[in-house]
């Protein structure tokens, strides 16, 4: 959100949202006891579609060159090369960038 020049504020209230999140898991036979969740977004939240495409925006940026190479779509990713070569070259690079 900073890369893409979120507010400080706007910032700081979706992280408020995410500090110390718990969740359970829900089964025909019952729920689990709650667990912190550390990574990932909130499942069923409306923000959580926005923050997915706000994080997907700033990876994006990263790769851009004079042609778009990468085209996103939804919670899709086409990632176009040349060559094969350079296809394993650009998808390595986005996941480095996941990791």
């Amino acid at each position: 959100m900073h890369k893409l020049g979120v507010e400080e504020w706007l910032v700081s209230a979706v992280m408020s949202m995410y500090t110390g999140a718990k969740t359970a898991v829900r089964t025909v036979y019952g729920n689990s006891s709650g667990f912190e969740v550390k990574v990932g977004m909130h499942q069923g939240s409306a923000l959580s579609p926005l923050l997915f495409v706000i994080v997907m925006e700033a990876m994006s940026r990263e790769f851009r060159v004079a042609l778009p190479w990468e085209l996103l779509y939804a919670d899709d990713l086409v990632v176009i090369a040349e060559t094969e070569e350079d296809l394993m070259k650009r998808l390595n690079e986005w996941k480095k960038c996941g990791e």
